[in-house]
């Protein structure tokens, strides 16, 4: 038997849903706002939380508004979670769940969290988009709440050359499993991603300017048409992006994370600063022009031949490929500073010790989960040093996810 209740919602909790208090247990309602009251229907039951649907709300939020894509909302679209709050008020939203991880997790009294800086227009910021196919063959995205794909013919939140592209696509390819979209949002250049259940390299006619890679399970990549890479400026340099590379899904904001970045460091000509997780050189490059050496680890094989490229100019840059935790032991050079820009998991703790046992005066910490930068500011402090500020930046409107940059100074 199902359990309705009404609720009253205090704040929103990191993963996007807003939380009240029913009877001493805490629940989650997603598409909600803080201070809203609402109608809901518990779905997942547990002794100190529940999770809810929403049936009604009850009271509005001033900030709600009606979301403009036909494809928002519970059952349907998991792509974005906030398409009901305001954009204005996304970031300010988010700076909150940041301080509040930092609060609880980290367990600092009262985090030095800035202002969040938000994307200055909200929408049509993706430079990369994954689709996967239904039974039908259609392509979608996950389900909110589910693995069952959800067919989409329109995406408001990825750049317009990859709306076109997709509404140009014109396909008949049973054996598709996911289709991946690039671009380079300064350059134009388009790239599609496939995988088949089938490896037998499909018939494809393009009558506009497209690069195309199958990628194989065993992860090989197969150019079919075009190049195997595309270019994306930031900063007025260019940086070479392979099929499988990583790069910031926001181009305009990634340009404000170096800036930041380089805010960050108070740096000398004669400094050697490690760039951890370098990926393509994205920081590392920039570092390099005020620097007197950085060294660059990177794990990923296509990203690190893609800053071998990037990053060809510059005599004073050494680049390491493989595992940062292991790597990082056997750097000799004294380090004046360290950039970590880790997965959403973050730094494991034998990374943690490494960085501790370098003993560079500052650490630059760039997240993408704000829970684990609490948990690895915590032992970062226990190992010496005091974490001086974090910087939210919304390189994902729409979406519960937030990008943070932390100074730590020993």
């Amino acid at each position: 038997m199902t359990k309705t209740i009404v609720l009253k919602l205090d704040a929103m909790a990191h993963g996007g849903e807003a939380l009240g208090r029913y009877d001493d247990q805490v629940i989650f309602v997603p598409y909600t706002i803080p201070g809203e009251e609402v109608r809901a229907e518990i779905v997942e039951d547990h002794e100190r939380y529940a999770r809810a649907r929403l049936l009604e709300v009850l009271t509005p939020s001033p900030a709600r508004v009606e979301p403009p894509c036909p494809f928002f909302g519970q059952a349907r679209c998991g792509g974005c979670q906030w398409q009901h709050i305001d954009t204005p008020v996304q970031a300010p939203m988010k700076g909150l769940v940041t301080f509040d991880q930092l609060k609880r997790i980290g367990h600092f009294p009262d985090p030095p969290v800035f202002e969040p800086l938000p994307d200055e227009t909200g929408w049509a910021y993706r430079n990369h988009a994954l689709f996967r196919t239904d039974p039908q063959g259609r392509l979608g995205f996950l389900s909110a709440g589910s693995h069952s794909i959800y067919p989409i013919d329109d995406c408001l939140i990825v750049h317009p050359l990859l709306s076109s592209l997709l509404q140009s696509l014109d396909m008949t390819y049973p054996e598709l499993e996911w289709l991946e979209m690039r671009v380079g949002a300064a350059t134009g250049d388009l790239m599609l991603l496939l995988q088949a259940k089938e490896e037998e390299s499909p018939s494809l006619e393009v009558d506009f300017p497209v690069s195309i890679v199958q990628i194989r399970h065993d992860d090989a990549i197969a150019p079919l048409i075009g190049l195997d890479y595309i270019i994306e400026r930031v900063h007025d340099r260019d940086f070479r992006i392979s099929a499988t590379s990583f790069f910031q899904v926001n181009s305009a904001q990634a340009a404000q994370l170096v800036s930041i970045v380089l805010g960050a460091l108070d740096l000398d000509g004669n400094a050697c600063v490690l760039d951890a997780y370098c990926g393509v050189g994205l920081f590392t490059a920039f570092i390099a022009e005020e620097v007197a050496h950085v060294i660059g680890i990177e794990a990923n094989p296509p990203a690190i031949i893609d800053a071998r490229h990037n990053l060809s100019n510059f005599d004073n840059v050494t680049l390491l490929a493989g595992p940062v935790e292991e790597l990082l032991p056997e750097v000799t050079e004294t380090l004046d500073a360290m950039v970590v820009d880790p997965p959403r998991s973050g730094l494991a703790p034998e990374m943690v010790d490494a960085i501790a046992a370098q003993e560079p005066r500052q650490v630059v910490y760039v997240s993408c989960d704000p829970a684990t930068l609490a948990r690895d500011c915590r032992r970062l402090v226990r190992q010496g040093y005091n974490l001086e500020w974090i910087q939210p930046v919304d390189l994902f409107p729409q979406t519960y996810h937030i990008e943070n940059i932390a100074l730590l100074v020993r």
